[in-house]
């Protein structure tokens, strides 16, 4: 592995930036807040779109999936793209490509269309998070000041995904569904403005070369893995979904080969075998996959179960957005004083205890325990998904930046998709075989409320009083007994988060 002899040997002895460092950092903070925004926004969007789409159940999952799994896809391709032709270069062209497909997705007439428009977005979003990361290990080459603001590029995300829902929930009251695309335009204009005059332009020394079959092998790896999660989840175990589940496996198998025999590889495999960098990198996966499965039953839950409007239920998600940040950034001081190995387990305990709340409270219909619930458990991830990004950049090298953020992201984009799948696709199985249809329920209302909550709440509210009562009462029933079960399990992987941290940490890069 090449290193840069620019790179001070003790990072904390390095040059500290000034005000220019930090003005480019707020600049790098508008993709990381749009990213996450359009997340969230998504997410609460999901009953209007699903009422004014009829996607089917498998739809619905594609409408949130299609982006992180595209974009999962291709962050090793962009990462090592940045490296090459210039990371800024590489934001540039994402903000663009961004903007442009927004503003076609807000218009989508089809859910079809729809998903093909967040496949797009996941082609241009895959151009803009590495180059995020990776700028930020070439402006803060002083370890302190690149912890802050790491905890900053942390924040943003649940900054984002705080101010999501509140903007959403206005959009959603007063526009269209569509309007919830239309906010990464004005996001994403100021970046084209500003970055080119305060972001540095920067690049690896010796990049890994494009390979064609390499970036076919990591799609070809990825995409099977996830659709087999994805059909095992909502229809259950079948030889189909073990048939794409071993392509996977098969593929990444070839990808990894391809990359260890290569000279210069697309992505240096020898940052694997450093226990830090991949315990950050499993740690900050599994967050993900705690916080995202969260937030797709939550949203559904507040929205169709309890009847809350788009907008108060963006406001009551606020606390654990802000108890994430205020986490996220007050475990810096912390972090010089305790190792990551006892830190992080520490600080997911607050998350798995987030997830038992939910479960004792599946039989409360009210308000206040998810608000409380999702406070702890935003305190845990939001100490964990800082601690775990700092230590995927400085047991990188910085010639690395690119490749060691796509790596990273990777982790992230791979954690939502699983959220989503994994998670969203059990409470869906759960809640289709817990679903009992009263007597009386016509075929079509009865197909359409096994498919979906959303089809249920639409079809109740289309028959006759007495029998679209009894239907929503028994599709809110059986929607809470998948949530009963899907936390427990929520539960059990941040506690394997913990594990794998307190295990993998113990050689982590420290003062």
């Amino acid at each position: 592995m090449t290193r840069t002899a620019s790179i001070p040997t003790t990072e904390t002895d390095a040059p500290r930036v000034g005000a220019r460092g930090w003005a480019a950092l707020v600049v790098l903070m508008l993709p990381v807040l749009l990213v996450s925004v359009d997340n969230t926004v998504l997410s609460f969007a999901l009953p209007e779109i699903s009422i004014a789409l009829a996607p089917t159940g498998a739809e619905q999952l594609w409408i949130i999936d299609v982006y992180p799994l595209v974009l999962a896809g291709l962050l090793v391709t962009m990462g090592t793209l940045g490296d090459r032709f210039g990371r800024r270069r590489m934001l540039l062209i994402g903000a663009t490509g961004f903007a442009v497909v927004s503003a076609l997705a807000a218009f989508a007439p089809t859910a079809g269309l729809l998903i093909a428009a967040r496949a797009l977005l996941g082609f241009f979003g895959a151009m803009l998070m590495p180059s995020t990361l990776s700028l930020l290990r070439s402006i803060f080459l002083n370890r302190d000041q690149r912890r802050l603001a790491i905890a900053v590029w942390a924040s943003a995300f649940s900054a984002g995904a705080a101010l999501g829902p509140i903007v959403g929930g206005f959009l959603l009251e007063h526009f269209a569904w569509g309007s919830v695309f239309l906010i990464a335009v004005p996001v994403l204009i100021p970046l084209l403005i500003c970055a080119p005059l305060l972001v540095p332009e920067s690049r690896d020394p010796h990049p890994g070369r494009i390979d064609p079959i390499s970036i076919l092998l990591s799609m070809a790896a990825m995409i099977p893995v996830v659709y087999a999660i994805k059909s095992f989840a909502v229809d259950g175990p079948s030889l189909a979904a073990g048939a794409w589940a071993l392509l996977g496996v098969v593929m990444g198998w070839l990808f990894v080969r391809r990359q260890l025999r290569a000279e210069i590889p697309m992505l240096d495999m020898a940052l694997f075998r450093r226990g830090s960098f991949s315990g950050a990198i499993l740690v900050n996966l599994l967050s993900v996959v705690a916080l995202v499965g969260f937030l797709y039953f939550v949203s559904q839950h507040l929205q169709l179960v309890l009847g809350l409007s788009p907008m108060v239920a963006g406001l009551a998600l606020v606390p654990g957005m802000v108890a994430m940040i205020v986490a996220g950034l007050s475990v810096v001081p912390i972090s010089r004083r305790v190792a990551p190995h006892v830190l992080v387990p520490a600080g997911l305990v607050f998350s798995v205890i987030g997830y038992l709340l939910v479960a004792v409270s599946t039989e409360d219909h009210g308000v206040a325990p998810l608000i409380l619930a999702f406070v702890v458990l935003g305190i845990g991830i939001g100490a964990a998904e800082t601690i775990s990004n700092e230590l995927i950049l400085s047991s990188a090298p910085a010639a690395k930046a690119g490749a060691a953020s796509a790596v990273s992201e990777t982790a992230y984009e791979l954690g939502a998709v699983l959220g989503t799948a994994v998670l969203g696709g059990l409470i869906t199985a759960f809640y289709r075989g817990a679903l009992v249809i009263p007597d009386g329920i016509p075929a079509d209302a009865a197909h359409a409320a096994a498919e979906t909550l959303a089809g249920a709440y639409t079809a109740a509210a289309a028959l006759p009083a007495q029998l679209g009562e009894a239907l929503w009462a028994a599709a809110s029933a059986a929607f809470g007994s998948g949530v009963l079960v899907t936390s427990l399990i929520g539960a059990a992987l941040v506690v394997l988060a913990g594990v794998i941290a307190a295990v993998t940490l113990r050689k982590a890069p420290t003062h």
